[in-house]
Parts: C-alpha cells; structure tokens; sequence
C-alpha cells in the first residue's frame, strides 16, 4: 500500500517543545518495507515533521508490528514530502514461548 494523507500521524511530544527531536505515531496498513522508500509521507512538512525527529509506525495489518524511523529528509516545498531512515523492527504480536 502506499502512504494516504488520512493515515494517523500523531504527535506524541507536545508541540511546544522546541528543542530537540520530536515523537510522532504513525499507523496504517503500510509493510515496513513500504515505509523505508524515499518520499514515503508526502506530506510531512504539512504536518509538522522535522529532521531528526522519530516515527514509530505502527502496521495495522501486521497483528500491531512497530518499528522505529528518523526523519531523515523534508522537502521544503508544501507539502513537504518526508524520507524516514530505515526502520528497526522495536515490537511485534509473535510469542514464541
């Protein structure tokens, strides 16, 4: 799937923090491996996300699998078209015990 504007993107850290990364949530039924492509939230800039700050996406369709992403990139120009890093897988559902 491919990334939908109407996707949750939460913020988690107060907006008025000014220093330092930010948190954001983002959940939807995108694969990891969807949200490693260059230009994957086209409209982070819109939305407020900044170099270095963190996502935790979260795959609705993977039984709650998270991974963690920095910002790496946002286009300056509106909408702001954002790359996140490659993710680190940080939970999943599987229980293996």
């Amino acid at each position: 799937m491919a990334y939908a504007t109407s996707d949750q993107l939460i913020l988690l850290t107060p907006a008025s923090l000014a220093v330092g990364p930010r948190f954001w949530i983002h959940t939807s039924a995108d694969a990891l491996a969807a949200v490693d492509t260059t230009g994957f939230i086209t409209n982070g800039g819109d939305r407020g996300l900044k170099v270095l700050d963190w996502v935790y996406h979260v795959d609705s369709q993977a039984n709650g699998d998270m991974s963690l992403h920095q910002v790496v990139s946002v286009c300056s120009t509106a909408p702001g078209s954002t790359d996140l890093s490659d993710g680190t897988k940080v939970g999943e559902t599987a229980d293996s015990d």
